[in-house]
């Protein structure tokens, strides 16, 4: 049977037309990707201001169910009250704050310096893990100074001054580069999270109004789920960091743990990030519990256990019942890969983020949205 060469020729131009859209989106996903990778940084900035806004958002419509005010007025009182706690912590822990976190700092690094130690001893090679520099760096130069005293010094030439001063230049301008970028990141953040919290209907609108006519219905409804998990999904969380704070400082102070306070910060800071937040801060309590004997290492650790147990599987269930349903396996795969990837920020947002492609191919999953196809 032979084909007529009409359809001979329409079946080459669609074959044409198929690999030319491939190929452009081949093109346009390559460059997607080489977008993200370069600004990276300020995505994530990004992302983090809007996830600010989520939960100022959602703490000022709390506040709407108790009294009624404009939606400006509620934020501004919600902000008043996040201001005056953050000051009153400053203000009455602060000087306490600043001698644990340093103490904690020094017990890190000492207990770093005995690990390395122990590890050497028993023929293993740390240089590859880089564990204890500082106390190995500190330890050559007490020896050095000690060796060096009751002999005479030359006076250093003007090379040696010359260098040692570029090299603390160097350092200052690091520092001071380093201090300036963190606290710009804290800025950008609080402006973009304040901004889309004082009218959170402007964005929300802008970004339906960016889809195509035909697909608004469908974009109104997955951004709105989108906001909707968001917000569950973050003031659970703020009660869990909130409930691993309290338990890990009353639970360290029990045992006698000079840097209670600030190991409770810490471990609920870390409980943002699920699971390997908690290894992390459960590690820190137990290297910071260890100078105070074994008794105190043991028990912290059991503390531990104990924390994350009740953070598992009794807090977490319980403010979390609508929260996200997404496997431990997936979501830890997810965040080493974005932490490998992305480095801090990565394993940070890892769980929001998955959260917003969760609701994403649920919606796409399910009846409604074929119906509406």
């Amino acid at each position: 049977m032979t084909i007529p060469a009409k359809e001979r020729l329409q079946a080459r131009s669609d074959l044409a037309w198929a690999i030319a859209v491939g190929g452009i989106g081949i093109v346009l996903f390559a460059a997607l990707l080489t977008f993200t990778w370069t600004f990276a940084t300020a995505l994530f900035l990004m992302f983090a201001g809007i996830l600010l806004g989520v939960t100022l958002n959602a703490m000022t419509g709390r506040l709407g169910q108790l009294v009624k005010l404009p939606h400006p007025l509620r934020l501004v009182i919600v902000c008043l009250i996040l201001a005056a706690l953050l000051a009153g912590v400053v203000y009455l822990g602060g000087a306490t704050i600043a001698d644990q976190a340093k103490a904690l700092s020094n017990t890190i690094k000492s207990q770093l310096g005995n690990a390395k130690a122990f590890l050497d001893q028993h023929g293993i090679d740390t240089n590859y893990f880089g564990l204890g520099n500082a106390a190995t760096n500190a330890t050559d130069s007490q020896g050095a100074q000690q060796s060096g005293q009751g002999l005479p010094r030359n006076l250093p030439s003007a090379g040696e001054l010359a260098s040692s001063g570029g090299a603390i230049v160097s350092q200052t301008l690091k520092l001071l580069l380093g201090t300036v970028s963190a606290v710009g990141n804290f800025f950008i953040v609080l402006f973009l999270g304040l901004a889309f919290a004082a009218q959170p209907s402007v964005y929300h609108d802008g970004l339906i109004f960016m889809a195509p006519a035909k697909y608004r219905d469908e974009a109104t409804v997955i951004i709105d789920r989108i906001g909707e998990t968001l917000e569950r999904w973050l003031i659970a969380q703020i009660i869990v960091m909130f409930v691993v704070f309290a338990a890990t400082w009353i639970g360290l102070a029990i045992i006698g743990i000079q840097s209670s306070f600030i190991l409770g910060i810490q471990a609920g800071l870390l409980a943002f990030i699920p699971t390997l937040g908690a290894i992390i801060g459960g590690l820190i309590v137990v290297l910071a519990s260890l100078p105070s004997g074994w008794v105190a290492g043991g028990s912290a650790f059991v503390l531990f256990l104990g924390v994350h147990a009740l953070e598992s599987y009794i807090v977490t269930p319980i403010v979390q019942r609508q929260a996200l349903d997404i496997p431990p396996a997936t979501l830890f795969a997810f965040q080493i890969l974005l932490g490998i990837v992305f480095g801090v920020w990565g394993l940070a947002l890892a769980l929001p983020l998955m959260a917003i492609a969760k609701v994403m191919i649920d919606y796409f999953k399910s009846d409604e949205a074929g119906a509406q196809l």
